[in-house]
């Protein structure tokens, strides 16, 4: 059973997919997403702060992840540009939340809606954004190992 949580991220993630699309306004997004299966399910505080943040931070979120990036972010699949703003909403406002939890939770997002190895890129760029953003966490996460 998925945890409300990840339920929230799953529908944040196809929120942000559908608004890089289309440019649709937030609310609208919002409104469409309140109507999928599986919402009530969902942590909605929690997808109503990604949803809502990612969009209002867009460029914030993005210049953060361009260092960490191989390409423009513009030329990444809206697939996985939706899933690492996510990660990278989580590592700045949920600091509550381990680094490993966002980025395990990114991973399986990247596989469940992503193509066959954007999981592995996904994984790539959040281990160096985790350097950055959670600096003192991801240094002793990586000296515990």
């Amino acid at each position: 059973m998925k945890s409300a949580r990840r339920r929230s991220r799953e529908l944040a993630t196809q929120g942000l997919y559908q608004w890089l699309l289309s440019g649709a306004p937030a609310g609208e997004i919002d409104a469409q997403l309140r109507g999928a299966q599986g919402f009530d399910k969902a942590d909605q505080e929690h997808l109503d702060a990604l949803l809502h943040g990612v969009i209002r931070e867009n460029a914030e979120l993005s210049a953060e992840l361009a260092p960490c990036l191989d390409r423009p972010i513009e030329q990444l699949s809206p697939v996985e540009r939706a899933v690492l703003l996510v990660a990278a909403f989580e590592f700045k406002h949920h600091v509550e939340i381990p680094y490993r939890v966002v980025i395990n939770e990114a991973v399986e997002l990247a596989k469940t809606f992503g193509g066959s190895d954007g999981y592995k890129y996904v994984n790539g760029v959040l281990d160096k954004l985790a350097l950055k953003l959670r600096t003192t966490e991801s240094q002793a996460g990586r000296t515990n190992r």
